[in-house]
């Protein structure tokens, strides 16, 4: 298990550009298996989550080729469907969740696509009942081994339906069109997800001669077609990643750029931080967050009363972003509300931020209050150990806005969603130091 060392409290300066998106490359690289012709994939980032998922699909039989940093070409003209059920799919399939989305291709394709319950985030629970439900809808017959943990979806034939999906799921949605591009008739998918990273889904396999239309909104209708043929697709900047660096630069003080940030793709993220008292400028499709020495303030609603930030699915704002806001808080003028609706446990990493002096008030396993120290009394640099990729990623930044020396351990979390991010860090002058695991 590495290690991170910290020496907080120094301003950072310089200029930093966000990988390609992690959760859309979950998405993007499943979709791979529709096809037996090429697809070529640029700006995917070099993380332990789709390293994993790379090396899932060279087992399953993809043709895989690294072209250069970030690019890769697939080809799944010889998929070895038998390894699906292999000892060691169930162990490989268990480690990474986004494992998952290999179902809906195989099962468009093949007939057939099995999984095992998948791990990842230790961060509540996440269900997988839309995805299947969805596959059900198609016509597949679903079978589960409880005493294996092994789910399967079974099909002689896809036909298309209608759908009214229960939650707005992003893997879900994404799931659910992969296999319904190749099923026979009309697909309407509602209450589907509509994320950037969706669209570029959708976007991808229309190219590749799918028929979905309504990208962009909660309704996706699909004709099924008989065949995909190859592609070649960019990822967006990684949306998480952008808004982790605006809370660094509003956290330590520090004047940074973020560099090609698809602003169009970025939603709610700006306002919201705007909403916390930072200066989120537009130059170009960069971001510039100037210096604030004299700290930020966070707004009030109109009447008065306090400000509430919550997560919904796009265009509302991301789950994965609230525990950077919660930490940004720590150190604002004023008081806000954090209200975290879809995970139970994502807020349980705030006991590390109490014992570094912040100001919490944990009202449940989803809502925290945070009274801001308007950066009048600095966090105190501690150990603590990392339980997800995005408390992680927010003990990281605390860590370099406090005084003194911080460890971190279990970083291997954050490796799985943020690319050489130490080496990154060291480039616009923080003071980071990885060191071996025991």
């Amino acid at each position: 298990m590495s290690t991170f060392k910290i020496e907080g409290g120094y301003q950072l300066k310089g200029s930093i550009k966000p990988q390609g998106a992690k959760n859309e490359a979950l998405q993007i690289l499943c979709a791979v298996l529709l096809t037996s012709e090429t697809v070529t994939i640029n700006n995917i980032p070099d993380i332990i989550d789709v390293n994993k998922l790379i090396d899932l699909l060279k087992k399953l039989g993809v043709k895989i080729n690294k072209l250069n940093h970030g690019s890769y070409s697939f080809k799944a003209d010889d998929i070895d469907l038998n390894y699906l059920e292999s000892a060691e799919f169930k162990e490989d399939g268990k480690g990474l969740r986004g494992s998952i989305m290999i179902v809906g291709p195989l099962l468009g394709r093949f007939g057939k696509g099995y999984i095992p319950k998948p791990g990842g985030d230790k961060i509540g629970r996440r269900r997988l009942d839309t995805h299947f439900e969805g596959f059900i809808n198609l016509g597949a017959k679903f079978r589960y081994n409880r005493e294996e943990y092994f789910y399967g979806v079974e099909a002689d034939e896809l036909k298309g339906t209608y759908m009214l999906l229960d939650e707005a799921s992003v893997t879900g949605t994404a799931n659910i069109v992969m296999a319904a591009v190749l099923a026979k008739g009309r697909t309407t998918i509602y209450n589907a997800a509509c994320e950037p990273y969706l669209q570029q889904l959708c976007k991808m396999l229309n190219r590749m001669g799918a028929k979905i239309s309504g990208v962009g909104s909660n309704m996706l209708i699909i004709d099924g077609v008989e065949s995909l043929g190859g592609t070649e697709h960019k990822m967006l900047p990684d949306m998480i990643e952008i808004g982790s660096w605006i809370g660094l630069a509003a956290m330590t003080k520090s004047e940074l750029t973020i560099k090609d940030v698809s602003w169009d793709d970025l939603g709610q993220i700006p306002s919201v931080f705007r909403k916390l008292g930072i200066t989120v400028e537009q130059q170009g499709d960069d971001i510039h967050i100037p210096a604030h020495k004299d700290g930020y303030q966070i707004q009030n609603y109109i009447d008065g009363s306090i400000l509430t930030i919550a997560d919904a699915p796009w265009p509302g704002f991301t789950p994965d972003l609230l525990s950077i806001v919660l930490v940004i808080a720590t150190q604002a003028r004023g008081e806000v509300l954090i209200h975290q609706k879809m995970f139970e446990s994502r807020l349980f990493f705030v006991d590390k931020l109490i014992d570094m002096g912040a100001k919490i008030i944990l009202c449940d396993p989803h809502r925290a209050t945070v009274i801001g120290h308007d950066f009048k009394s600095q966090l105190k640099a501690t150990t603590m150990t990392s339980p997800d990729i995005r408390a992680g990623i927010s003990l990281l930044i605390a860590a370099l806005s406090a005084k003194g020396t911080s460890i971190i351990h279990n970083i291997e979390q954050i490796d799985r969603g943020y690319e050489n991010i130490d080496k990154r860090l060291r480039a616009i002058g923080a003071k980071i130091e990885r060191l071996p695991g025991n």
